[in-house]
C-alpha cells in the first residue's frame, strides 16, 4: 500500500477530522475559560488581596519604579509577572477538572455499553435450512 493511499485512508476513517474538531472545539473553550478566569474568577481575588488587578501583579528586577506592569514592559524592564501565572495556573486547573470530568462520563458510557447484554439476532434463512439439514443427517436411519 503506498504512502498517499494510505494516508488517504486515514484521513477518510475520520482519524483527522476528529482531530481537527477536537482542535477547534479545545481553543474556543480555551477562550472561554480564559474569560472566566479573568472576567468571572480573578476580580473578586484581586479586590480581596487589595483592590488591584491581579493580572497585573508583578515584581519588578529592573531596580526602577514603574506605575504599572504596561509601563514596564514597555519600557523593557524585567518583571515576574506572578499575576499572570497564576492566571494561566487557573485556567489550566479549570480545563482539566472539565476534561477529566468529560473523561469520566465518557468512560462510564463505554462502560455501560459494554455491559449491555446483546441480544442474538433471529437465524437467517439459510441457518434455518444448515440446521435442518445438520439435523436430518444426525438422525440415525
Amino acid at each position: 500500500m503506498s504512502f498517499v493511499s494510505e494516508f488517504k485512508e486515514f484521513a477518510v476513517k475520520g482519524n483527522v477530522v476528529d482531530l481537527a474538531v477536537g482542535v477547534i472545539i479545545g481553543a474556543a473553550f480555551g477562550k472561554i475559560v480564559d474569560s472566566a478566569v479573568k472576567d468571572i474568577i480573578m476580580p473578586p481575588i484581586g479586590l480581596v488581596m487589595g483592590k488591584a488587578d491581579f493580572a497585573s501583579r508583578y515584581i519588578n528586577l529592573s531596580g526602577k519604579d514603574y506605575a504599572s506592569l504596561a509601563d514596564a514592559q514597555k519600557a523593557g524592564a524585567a518583571t515576574i509577572n506572578y499575576g499572570l501565572f497564576l492566571n494561566n495556573v487557573i485556567s489550566f486547573a479549570i480545563v482539566a477538572i472539565v476534561v477529566f470530568i468529560m473523561v469520566k462520563a465518557i468512560n462510564r458510557l463505554r462502560r455501560s455499553e459494554a455491559v449491555a447484554p446483546t441480544v442474538d439476532p433471529a437465524p437467517t434463512r439459510e441457518e434455518l435450512l444448515l440446521t435442518e439439514i445438520r439435523d436430518l443427517l444426525a438422525r440415525p436411519q
